[in-house]
């Protein structure tokens, strides 16, 4: 889904696209719950590198293109942020 969205798509177009077992509206509150923990997420991800340069000005939009960067070959960049920090990606 993050990634869809660093595409330029809307949140609806993607969450059709996928075809995910979830409401519109859990997805919504997903997104939500993460922005409010972006500050310590890219906060983590500082300290492995700093973030690339970004053409987006949506901090969580930046915080994917972090997440890329930091780990290019994961499929599930939540999966590979909290693997490699051990810690939830979601409080």
């Amino acid at each position: 889904m993050l990634k869809g969205l660093l595409k330029g798509n809307s949140i609806k177009s993607v969450v059709d696209r996928l075809a995910l077992p979830y409401a519109l509206d859990t997805l919504y509150h997903v997104l939500h719950r993460l922005r409010a923990r972006l500050t310590a997420v890219r906060s983590l991800l500082s300290r492995e590198r700093p973030a690339p340069e970004s053409t987006q000005t949506d901090p969580l939009l930046q915080t994917v293109e972090h997440l890329r960067c930091l780990f290019p070959q994961g499929k599930s960049l939540p999966a590979a942020f909290q693997l490699h920090f051990q810690c939830p990606f979601l409080q």
